[in-house]
């Protein structure tokens, strides 16, 4: 499966493995690069010491294109000059929609890929000049908007013309490739699948969470951005989606009692030495198809060829509806041309 998104991006699958902000991810990278879609690699909440020894070692496992994340939760200006010295294939962003910073990764020679959460900012994306634009539905662990994916997608790309369009948000297997492919997507960008793989470094109680989880389980965590990192541009939002923790339940029903002083010191220790989901679990609702923990190879293995077989058992039922429906050689019109 090759789309023309493969060829810009320089991969040989449509799949895009979701950043985890600074959650550690250079191992699963890797592995999803060397299995012919696009690794990722976030910089939130860590030294440019630490992202620069990160980005070392995902080099030293793979040759192969991988993208770069950046935020405006906050953007960290010394972070995105070493990453446009690094030049990796392509810079990803969320929460709002840079011209300036798109400018300059182009002028380094950069591919951009843009998240946008609604189509205002899809049109600001592609005004800005945004190479490739994942549309994300609100079905999406992490920092998400609520329009649906499946309302989404559509709707940018028929904004989006010859910019390509990648599905995001409740798409964790094979079915959800395809539907994103009918959509009018080039390829899916996946997040909470990937976390339960064999390669995430992130706790194995959070892992066995997705598994367990139910969609329903995937919560929107409403007045967190006291504990979080504020946003450090216009225009930016998105409220995360996590599973259910005691933190998560009184944000929600009671925000007054909780104390940033002292849960943020103790949410960024965690998230640090790779949990944080005692905390704040960042899950999408797709948990409710997550059904085991696989190598990052498998998963797209299996998304791709469980897309195929989707698309083509799809073709041929239609083939054979219209064979046998009212225009076929069996159906009224095919009885009347027969005599």
């Amino acid at each position: 499966m090759h789309t023309p998104v493969c060829e810009l991006l320089g991969i040989e699958v449509p799949v895009i493995c979701a950043p985890f902000g600074p959650w550690e991810e250079v191992e699963l990278a890797a592995a999803v690069c060397e299995a012919g879609g696009l690794g990722s690699l976030g910089t939130a909440a860590r030294s440019l010491p630490e992202l620069r020894q990160q980005w070392s070692r995902l080099r030293g496992l793979t040759d192969r294109p991988f993208a770069i994340n950046h935020t405006t939760r906050p953007l960290d200006e010394d972070a995105f000059r070493a990453t446009i010295e690094e030049r990796p294939a392509a810079i990803s962003f969320h929460l709002a929609v840079p011209d300036d910073l798109i400018a300059r990764a182009h002028d380094a020679g950069i591919l951009w890929i843009q998240q946008v959460m609604d189509a205002r900012q899809a049109a600001e994306a592609l005004d800005a000049g945004a190479d490739v634009i994942v549309a994300q539905g609100g079905e999406a662990g992490g920092h998400g908007g609520e329009v649906s994916t499946m309302v989404l997608v559509p709707q940018v790309v028929d904004m989006a013309g010859d910019t390509p369009v990648v599905a995001a948000g409740g798409i964790a297997d094979g079915r959800g490739l395809a539907a994103a492919l009918v959509l009018g997507a080039q390829g899916v960008s996946m997040g909470t699948r990937f976390l339960a793989s064999a390669e995430m470094t992130a706790s194995d109680e959070w892992k066995q969470r997705i598994v367990a989880a139910d969609a329903v389980d995937a919560v929107k965590a409403t007045n967190s951005d006291g504990i979080l990192s504020p946003y450090t541009r216009p225009g930016s939002f998105g409220v995360p989606r996590t599973l259910r923790t005691p933190l998560v339940d009184t944000l929600r029903e009671h925000p007054e009692r909780i104390d940033p002083t002292e849960v943020v010191p103790l949410l960024m220790e965690a998230v640090r030495s790779g949990r944080g989901d005692e905390y704040l679990p960042f899950t999408g609702q797709s948990a409710g198809l997550v059904h085991e923990i696989l190598p990052a190879g498998e998963i797209i293995r299996r998304v791709v060829g469980d897309a195929e077989s989707v698309l083509v058992a799809v073709a041929a039922a239609v083939a054979a509806s219209r064979a046998s429906g009212p225009s076929g050689p069996s159906g009224a019109a095919g009885a009347a041309g027969g005599g």
